[in-house]
């Protein structure tokens, strides 16, 4: 059980784990994705629906990250498509679960915990500190408000409380982690003999009729595959050439039209004590008037807070809730906070989430730069040319996709009237290629009816941020079945290595078969004329060994005194082995040694990974997961 458990922590599930811990900022909310009336529902989880374009916006922010991550790296045929939408539909169902626990059960995240998650992503910040100019652009390009964007957040938090209350009350004994430690630090004696398939295959014959007759009958695999060429163009948003600087007028009204972005608004260094409400409204409320008393008569702000509020987010900073502007705080806190002097402290404010003592530290007032400064200037040269770029962007877009329905036979007139270049891709089959064979969505448009068989050109098709392309089909061959004379020689091939593991495999199981009727194991490797290897003693983690080989070994029960267990494994490189395992020495638990320490960590993370899943699975079960068929659409003639 123990050895089963750590195995997972190098093993897959540890990933699902981390997905799982994961899923609170996974979407922030399926309802981020918007979706018509008529959208059909694939999934109803409680009182929730998730709709086919759910899932298939939620498929593409996915597919759109693996790109940006992997960069030049990705290729279409790293992912299989109907098994990475069901990991991204699975994520969803479960951030929907755990949602709708979070808010059934009263988890409410504190605005100071709110502040000090926005404060700390990093695409909100611009050297190294929150801007609101990045936060604002960052939340355009995913077409959500501060509001939304914020409510989201929130219940992303939220979902982190509920993981948290399962996570942390995960514990494992010394006993336990004493038992894994034994486990892990394991040592075996053994020795193996291998029968590689490489010493059968001078003497296996295959004969002309074998080859023959393999291919009759195995003939569709080894057709060839359909490929195809594109010929296309691309219209690229960084391709455009900068326009010339403008007059001063013109970039003074951009100036005018974006004031905001040049100003920053009043802040205001807020701390406060929070009383959270408990079982007892009016007597929380006498708390806060106490504690204000002793603030009144002297005690210090910062370390009442760390004695008595009830904020985890900011009790240990002695209150401190950093730099506040308007707009992040609950309106009766922040309605408080901008109506007090410097150092003063509030009485008790109310709010739903308890009893606040409000402290003004400092303050910012508003600063707007002048249209005359240097880096103003310099940034609205670069607003300009972005706006006019993406402008001219827009339009030639609208007249590539215009152009090439008009000109559905040819991409010629369209390359010329846009002065792009006329290029053509590579053979590619339909599991990708180099270059924009790589996108999965210019591989499904360009092996769709209308390319392969109506020789017209594409509709527009996204390559990435700020490019477009339109293509047609260049060059285009069937699959087709190969002829024996093109094969023959890797049937030839393949039959050979087939026959000679096969013996590898019979020779193995005969050794296995006379060492467990009591041959001597050095006895019988020599009356077959092999070599046995002795690797001494060896751990779990020995990394001059085969995997597999490992493994088995690893699986054999304690050997009797005097006695050897055998045993067989398939290597790495197909051979097979005989092993037989003399001796099994546990580890030697060290309490004070670091690694020892980290071994009751890991284990107890991985309990804490399981239990969680089982928390999770159980709420599936208590919400109730209706999964609906969903009809595909039939492809146009």
């Amino acid at each position: 059980m123990l050895q089963s458990i750590r195995e997972r922590l190098t093993g897959p599930v540890v990933w699902v784990v981390i997905g799982l811990i994961a899923i609170p900022f996974a979407f922030f909310g399926v309802e981020t994705f918007q979706n018509s009336g008529g959208d059909p529902t694939v999934v109803k989880v409680g009182d929730q629906k998730i709709t086919d374009a759910q899932v298939q916006a939620a498929y593409d922010q996915r597919l759109r990250q693996l790109q940006d991550m992997l960069g030049e790296s990705f290729r279409a045929d790293m992912i299989e498509p109907q098994r990475f939408r069901e990991g991204v539909l699975q994520e969803m169902i479960q951030e929907s679960t755990l949602r709708q626990h979070a808010k059934s059960a009263g988890y409410a995240a504190p605005d100071a915990l709110l502040l000090t998650t926005l404060n700390t992503i990093p695409a909100f910040q611009k050297d190294g500190k929150f801007s609101k100019d990045a936060y604002l652009e960052a939340l355009a390009r995913q077409g959500l408000t501060p509001q939304a964007f914020e409510t989201q957040l929130r219940d992303g938090l939220n979902i982190d409380q509920v993981r948290d209350s399962v996570l942390g009350s995960a514990f494992v004994t010394s006993a336990e982690t004493a038992s894994a430690w034994r486990l892990a630090k394991q040592e075996r004696s053994f020795s193996y003999v291998s029968f590689s398939a490489a010493a059968y295959e001078p003497a296996v014959v295959v004969s002309e009729e074998d080859v023959r007759k393999f291919h009759a009958a195995n003939a569709a695999r080894y057709a060839a595959p359909e490929r195809l060429k594109l010929q296309y163009l691309e219209l690229s948003l960084e391709a455009l050439p900068p326009a010339a600087a403008p007059e001063a007028a013109a970039l003074k009204a951009v100036y005018d039209s974006d004031a905001a972005r040049f100003s920053s608004p009043e802040e205001r260094r807020a701390s406060h004590i929070l009383v959270n409400f408990g079982a007892d409204k009016d007597a929380a409320e006498q708390k806060a008037l106490a504690l204000k008393a002793r603030l009144d008569a002297g005690a210090d702000f910062s370390a009442l807070a760390r004695e008595a509020s009830d904020d985890p987010g900011s009790k240990s900073a002695g209150g401190d809730l950093g730099w506040v502007r308007r707009g992040l705080m609950t309106p009766k806190f922040e309605q408080t906070l901008f109506e007090l002097k410097p150092s003063a402290v509030s009485a008790p404010v109310e709010t739903e989430f308890g009893w606040h003592l409000i402290k003004l530290s400092e303050t910012k007032p508003a600063v707007t730069k002048p249209f005359t400064d240097a880096g103003v200037q310099a940034e609205l040269l670069s607003l300009y040319r972005q706006r006019d770029a993406e402008h001219r962007y827009q339009e030639l877009a609208d007249k590539l996709a215009q152009l090439a329905f008009e000109s559905s036979a040819s991409l010629e007139p369209v390359a010329k009237e846009l002065n792009l270049p006329l290029q053509t891709t590579d053979w590619f089959a339909r599991t990708g290629g180099a270059g924009i064979a790589a996108n999965p969505e210019v591989l499904k448009a360009a092996f769709a009816p209308e390319i392969l068989d109506g020789s017209e050109n594409s509709k527009p098709v996204a390559n990435g941020d700020g490019k477009q392309l339109v293509f047609r089909k260049a060059e285009y061959e069937p699959s087709r079945p190969r002829k024996l004379d093109e094969v023959a020689e890797q049937i030839r091939t393949e039959l050979r290595l087939e026959r000679a593991r096969a013996q590898a495999a019979a020779d193995a199981d005969q050794l296995v078969k006379a060492l467990k009727d009591g041959a001597v194991f050095e006895a019988a490797v020599a009356e077959r004329h092999l070599t046995a290897v002795s690797p001494g003693s060896v751990r779990r983690d020995a990394e001059n060994l085969d995997r597999k080989l490992l493994d088995a070994l690893f699986k054999l029960p304690r050997p009797a005194a005097s006695a050897l267990q055998v045993g067989k494994a398939t290597l790495e490189n197909g051979d097979i082995a005989v092993l037989a395992l003399g001796a099994v020495r546990d580890g030697t638990p060290m309490p004070e040694d670091p690694a020892f320490q980290r071994e009751g960590t890991q284990l107890r993370d991985a309990l804490a990974g399981a239990e969680f899943a089982g928390f999770r699975q159980g709420l599936e079960k208590s919400l109730g997961i209706d999964r609906k068929p969903v009809v595909a659409a039939p492809e146009t003639p």
